[in-house]
């Protein structure tokens, strides 16, 4: 769908809407919370990880998100969780919005079948202030501030980590929601070998990808290719607007992924990383002809090129340079109908400086550039100069992390960002966190800019955040609540202003509070994933709730293997939710089941049904969505 105007009309989804009773939501999410509580109250259950050793890189992945430098998922101050290769596998997904939506604060809309415009909303955060990086390289678009989350598909991804709330102290704009990270596949620390996979299933969709990577002595490298391709089907509900074209809108998507890692001596390292999609996708317009047909081209690129070392034993280097690309090209019954092409180009310089065991300074600077190719803009580039600095330590059963940024930007003045965060052991198992921080958001071109529209006053979104929360670690996995509250002001709202101009203006005030727990582990031989949020989205200038977001939604994912056969059900669940038009849409639940077994211990056969009750539920008003849909898949996985 074309990348500006429909953002345009969309705003900052702060729209006057009243409020209706549903019964759905606590009933529904009960059984999830009970469940979750259970795991919080009994402790004896929460061993230490540190009396289990065995198991403790199980249980505490490495992350890098959370702090901008390694550390044990366990230590993460801010609430972190990771969509491990293991967990992508076992889910059988397709797309990213399958993986995202199993998270505890993250809820996704989708404007028809796979490759449909989706948006995402984290901590009740509007779509465009979630910061979204493949291997470190921002993707959103300048012109709309989304990125094509649409056309990133699971197959080139090797993991996931999603940190919550405001960390622009640490990344800059658009870091309020907080930042999903994804990592490409590497052959880091295994031996080289290929791997492949066929799927089909309903909607006639089609999937092959295969892969090909390892480590040879101080050489890493991985390959990947993968093609989908649905017939899908309409994306806007007739009923709903009677004039829309009733063909189905179909999807096809090739991606590629490569990564080259050399270790030159013990202290320093280099490599390149590229990621690239190309898709097209057949969509709906509710302003259109039964007649009409549209059609959007889409392209996603990243590519960066890294050096890592050490100047001395305590101080450890890093510089990336890096471009991504997001480029759009939309036709009218063959006629073009708009390009948006954005280019952003960025340079970081990070420093870690340990000068004591379990103290390190962190300091650095970054320089972004982002341009567009478009001739309706007046302006068609920005520059972005950075600089920021941090703390971590541990004291004992302490710990701390401080950061502060400053981000000077060419066409709109600066902004200054912090994040506090202090962590207390009760003992080996439970841990208190509490944390607060702001953000911002960068206004972007088509709200500067877009001719007949933009205000080239507009000032930068500001959000302020407090959270405090328990952590339990052990054997049984990561148990994490948190309570958190985010007030927004200076949003940007379309409006009729002075002198009668509809244009963005800096009006909009917003809060959203809430409690949201996520749960990773195992019990009695089940792999458990679960997470729960409920949250007040606030319209601050109406009372209204926020459209596209619920007060309650929550996601229960359970699995066992059996020798070569592993069984799996999830069932997710959402309360109602405020559309534009003062509308509402019905809460619903959705249950999934999987299955796979290994005909040898490499190969594997598997297959999927989703919406296993066929429920008919909508996401976005008018948009429809899949009902049972199944697929299966043939893969060959060498350990």
């Amino acid at each position: 769908m074309p990348s500006s105007l429909p953002e345009i009309r969309g705003g900052t989804g702060l729209a006057d809407v009243s409020s209706s009773h549903n019964n759905m939501g606590i009933s529904t999410l009960r059984p999830l919370c009970l469940a979750m509580g259970a795991l919080a109250s009994v402790q004896p259950l929460f061993v230490s990880a540190q009396e289990v050793q065995p198991t403790e890189t199980a249980l505490s992945p490495v992350v890098v998100t959370a702090s901008r430098s390694a550390q044990r998922l366990q230590d993460a101050l801010p609430h972190t969780t990771v969509i491990s290769q293991e967990e992508i596998v076992r889910s059988q997904a397709l797309d990213l919005r399958t993986l995202l939506k199993r998270e505890a604060g993250v809820e996704l809309t989708q404007s028809g079948g796979l490759g449909a415009g989706t948006s995402v909303f984290m901590r009740g955060a509007n779509s465009n202030q979630t910061l979204i990086l493949v291997d470190g390289v921002r993707i959103s678009s300048a012109t709309s501030g989304n990125a094509n989350l649409a056309d990133l598909l699971a197959d080139q991804i090797d993991r996931i980590e999603i940190v919550r709330g405001n960390v622009s102290a640490l990344y800059g704009s658009d870091a309020i929601g907080g930042v999903i990270q994804i990592f490409t596949k590497s052959g880091e620390g295994r031996k080289p070998a290929p791997s492949a996979q066929v799927s089909y299933g309903t909607h006639d969709t089609r999937r092959a990808s295969a892969n090909y990577g390892g480590q040879v002595g101080d050489t890493a490298f991985n390959v990947g290719v993968s093609h989908l391709r649905t017939d899908g089907f309409s994306a806007i509900n007739q009923r709903q607007v009677p004039n829309v074209n009733p063909n189905d809108n179909g999807y096809e998507n090739t991606s590629v992924s490569a990564s080259l890692k050399h270790t030159f001596t013990p202290d320093w390292e280099a490599g390149v990383r590229l990621f690239q999609t190309w898709s097209e996708l057949s969509y709906d317009s509710a302003f259109g002809r039964p007649t009409d047909e549209y059609e959007s081209r889409n392209q996603v690129r990243t590519l960066s090129a890294f050096v890592n070392g050490k100047l001395t034993d305590q101080w450890k280097t890093r510089v990336v340079l890096a471009q991504g690309n997001d480029r759009n090209r939309n036709t009218r019954n063959g006629v073009h109908d708009g390009t948006f092409n954005t280019r952003t180009r960025q340079l970081t310089w990070q420093n870690d400086y340990t000068f004591l065991p379990g103290q390190m300074l962190q300091f650095g600077t970054e320089l972004l550039r982002q341009s567009i190719d478009t001739s309706a803009y007046t302006a068609d580039n920005r520059r972005v100069n950075s600089v920021f600095g941090g703390y971590q330590g541990t004291f004992g059963a302490h710990q701390i992390q401080l950061n502060a940024r400053r981000d000077k930007y060419s066409d709109f003045g600066g902004a200054n960002s912090y994040f506090a965060g202090y962590g207390y052991a009760i003992n080996d198992t439970f841990k208190l966190i509490a944390n607060a921080s702001n953000a911002f958001r960068a206004p972007t071109f088509n709200e500067l800019f877009y001719p007949g529209f933009g205000n080239p006053d507009l000032r930068a979104e500001r959000a302020r955040s407090i959270e405090a929360g328990v952590q339990a670690t052990g054997v049984l996995g990561i148990l994490r609540v948190t309570a958190f509250r985010t007030r927004y002001q200076d949003l940007i709202i379309n409006a009729v202003g002075p002198g009668g101009l509809f244009a963005p203006y800096n009006v909009g005030r917003a809060q959203v509070r809430g409690i949201e727990t996520s749960y990773r582990g195992s019990v009695a031989g089940f792999d458990i994933q679960a997470g729960v949020t409920l949250q007040d989205p606030e319209n601050r200038d109406t009372g209204a709730q926020l459209v596209r977001r619920a007060k309650r939604f929550g996601n229960l994912g359970v699995s066992r293997t059996v020798g070569p056969l592993t069984l799996g059900a999830d069932w997710f669940v959402t309360a109602e939710r405020k559309e534009n038009g003062n509308r509402t849409i019905g809460g619903y639940g959705l249950l999934g089941l999987s299955a796979s077994y290994k005909l040898t211990p490499e190969v594997s056969v598997a297959a999927r049904v989703d919406n296993v009750f066929d429920k008919d539920h909508q996401v976005i008003y008018p948009y429809n969505t899949p009902g049972r849909t199944a697929m299966v898949t043939l893969a060959y996985r060498p350990k």
